[in-house]
């Protein structure tokens, strides 16, 4: 049995927030660091995906635990600027 671990650009959180569904991984950007990476999957209307670009200057994790976090509330803060005054409640 092969218990490694995916390489991590394999790895995907699927995430689904207000019937918007989101791919979040981590990417590696060197020995110490991580950041998020967020796609949205297309919908009827807007078949295409879209990876959403980052959200904040600092877009550097200690671990991918923490990116991944990020990721969420990224794609969370996403739906609420397209579907509300961006305000709502996270």
């Amino acid at each position: 049995m092969d218990t490694t671990s995916p390489p991590l650009d394999e790895r995907l959180v699927t995430f689904t927030y207000r019937g918007w569904m989101f791919l979040c991984r981590a990417e590696r950007i060197d020995d110490l660091t991580y950041r998020p990476v967020v796609r949205c999957q297309g919908r009827s209307d807007k078949p295409e995906d879209i990876e959403l670009p980052d959200d904040t200057d600092n877009a550097s994790y200690g671990t991918e635990a923490e990116a991944l976090r990020h990721a969420e509330q990224q794609a969370v803060r996403w739906v609420h600027d397209r579907t509300s005054d961006g305000q709502g409640q996270m």
